[in-house]
């Protein structure tokens, strides 16, 4: 037999990490809509950028209307995006 999984890339380094998705997913055996939602967000900065995000949110919907939750969705199709740097957001200094 060849060679295991993870040892395997197959297209470009942006999923190299410690922890692998799927070992992940796996070792706490997260059902396939959570588990696509978790896919996109741990990927968007390397890989997908705002796209990904997206996708995710779909993921989420998607989810969501599988549990029958009751939600507000925007009318006006996709949503847009855009990236907040969190890190400069916290250093900035509060206002008087």
């Amino acid at each position: 037999m060849g060679s295991k999984a993870n040892e395997v890339q197959v297209g470009g380094t942006h999923y190299k990490s410690e922890i692998q998705h799927w070992d992940f997913i796996i070792a706490n055996e997260i059902p396939y809509l959570e588990a696509m939602v978790i896919k996109y967000l741990t990927r968007w900065r390397k890989k997908g950028g705002t796209q990904d995000v997206l996708k995710a949110y779909h993921f989420m919907l998607k989810l969501a209307e599988s549990l029958e939750l009751n939600l507000t969705l925007p009318s006006t199709g996709e949503p847009t995006a855009s990236y907040v740097d969190q890190d400069r957001e916290s250093k900035k200094v509060p206002r008087k």
